[in-house]
């Protein structure tokens, strides 16, 4: 037993963190060193009801009390505590979508996440009237579709959120964003710190004639910046976390953030000319800014830190799916050759395998695009694998370029950011199952961005701990330190991680593929069409 992590529980000086993905809820208890102790979770999915991606308000507290019940049976199972009082809490949650609520704190209309692709007409009219791009996943272009829907709802709105934000305002009452998070509802005005006031005239003279009785701003939460206090647990807050009882009320908690912003804290990128790439099931590159882009670009994102940076993100729906497809067709190989099959090993082999192959992928093509792809224009997708009869056929150039276009996509949106616009990265963090295996992912991300690429044994916690870092960083920073500087001296001091430069030839390999990658889209669209 860790008696100093006993203590510390014991003290009520613990802090916890606790982030809803879109399959798992996780929960991260950590110490005064910042290190995780404990953890819990609850495994959920999405629903698909009459046309729209969901999660029923039955599904988010049962399952975010199931994890905290989770929680707290390890941290008995491991130090014979029960948690009565913390230092702080924060929650996070998977960004954007639409939860509006009218005067009696009802919801509307069921939860609609950030999945659905069903307000295109919104997101393209919006990005027009504010000169700014809107994705469509952005709370204010779901809003926006419910209003060209004429959707009976609107005019009984009296308070629009995201998940994080209906979360944090269960627990203590408040009506509040962490910036970062707010970002993903409407734009952020980054001197002010706070949603943009002229693109909400705009908003509210473009809806004038709908004659609702609200104004935007008065239905929209306050947005605060980390290290700001953003309300306490109440005794009802407490009573809906720790269905036991056990928990107390009056912990502080940091304000709400989205999971961009606690992947951010987790890989300590939130200081300028840093970033990250996650990479899994989707893949989703942030760049910290130094200035503002010189347009408006639809492939790029533009969200802030949590401490209100500006902030680039390319987020792409397709990473590792294809991949992982391909690697359990050689699982189902060997198993019918009467092998035993590892896993661990076999994914270690096939992508080590990928390092062997020629810088170019040997004239191979292949798309991963198991659903569409809004970067490169795609609505739908179908995998594919090309090659023409000139093409080096091995195993390591088919590895490699299934690898590569992992990333096309990204890299495409990733062009526009580090060539068009100029900008420039000092250091990127790779995390996700792509870089499970040592070296292999990372030198292809440094290959197709042209940047040192670090992984850190701790990029792995995760979100939860991430929002349980800024949980920490408002209870614990010291006079006038910044967030990056809090993460820098705090929490990764001394975490170096392993590091890959980029090799000039794999450089100029990535460059050739996603070249032959660009052309033939028309292959991919043809496949869309036609199959």
């Amino acid at each position: 037993m860790n008696n100093c992590a006993k203590t510390t529980i014991a003290a009520g000086k613990a802090v916890l963190g606790i982030e809803l993905g879109s399959t798992r809820i996780k929960a991260v208890l950590i110490n005064e060193k910042n290190e995780p102790i404990a953890s819990g979770s609850h495994d959920w999915e999405n629903r698909y009801e009459n046309g729209i991606w969901t999660y029923s308000l039955d599904d988010i507290w049962t399952g975010l009390q199931d994890c905290y019940a989770d929680l707290a049976k390890n941290v008995w199972e491991q130090y014979e505590e029960k948690i009565t009082t913390l230092a702080a809490i924060g929650f996070s949650a998977m960004m954007h979508g639409y939860m509006a609520f009218n005067g009696n704190n009802e919801l509307l209309v069921p939860f609609r996440t950030w999945r659905n692709t069903i307000t295109g007409e919104a997101s393209e009219k919006l990005t027009a009237v504010f000169n700014y791009n809107i994705p469509q996943r952005w709370s204010i272009a779901h809003l926006y579709q419910a209003i060209l829907n004429k959707e009976d709802h609107v005019k009984d709105i009296r308070h629009l959120t995201t998940l994080a934000g209906y979360i944090h305002w269960s627990m203590t009452g408040e009506k509040v964003l962490g910036v970062g998070e707010a970002s993903g509802m409407f734009p952020i005005d980054i001197a002010a710190g706070s949603f943009n006031e002229t693109m909400i005239r705009q908003f509210d003279e473009l809806t004038a004639e709908c004659g609702y009785p609200w104004k935007l701003a008065e239905i929209m939460p306050k947005v605060a910046k980390a290290g700001e206090s953003a309300g306490v647990l109440t005794e009802e807050g407490a009573k809906l976390l720790d269905v036991s009882g056990t928990l107390q009320a009056g912990i502080p908690l940091c304000p709400p953030e989205g999971d961009a912003g606690t992947g951010m804290a987790a890989t300590n990128s939130v200081a300028v000319r840093t970033g990250n790439v996650s990479a899994g099931t989707s893949v989703f590159a942030m760049v910290v800014l130094e200035k503002e882009l010189s347009r408006v670009y639809p492939e790029l994102d533009l969200v802030t830190t949590p401490s209100g940076d500006l902030v680039a993100m390319v987020h792409c729906n397709n990473c590792t799916s294809d991949l992982n497809a391909w690697v359990n067709l050689f699982k189902e190989f060997c198993e019918s050759m009467g092998m035993e099959v590892d896993m661990n090993r076999l994914f270690g082999t096939l992508y080590n395998k990928a390092l062997e192959g020629d810088a170019d992928c040997g004239g191979l093509l292949a798309y991963n695009y198991f659903s569409g792809e809004h970067v490169t224009g795609f609505e739908e997708g179908r995998p594919l694998f090309v090659r023409t009869p000139e093409s080096r056929f091995n195993l390591a150039n088919f590895m490699r370029v299934h690898l590569f276009t992992s990333l096309g996509a990204l890299k495409t949106g990733l062009d526009i950011l580090l060539k068009e616009e100029g900008v420039q990265v000092d250091s990127i963090l790779g995390h996700g199952g792509l870089f499970k295996t040592k070296g292999v992912g990372q030198s292809i991300l440094a290959a197709a961005m042209n940047a040192p690429v670090s992984v850190m044994e701790t990029a792995g916690e995760g979100g939860a701990w991430g929002i349980a870092l800024l949980a920490s960083y408002m209870v614990n920073q010291k006079d006038g330190q910044s967030l990056a500087d809090f993460l820098n001296e705090e929490v990764f001091a001394g975490q170096t991680g392993s590091c890959i430069e980029p090799k000039e030839s794999d450089v100029a390999g990535f460059d050739a593929f996603i070249a032959r990658y660009k052309k033939g889209l028309a292959i991919e669209r043809a496949a869309v069409e036609s199959i």
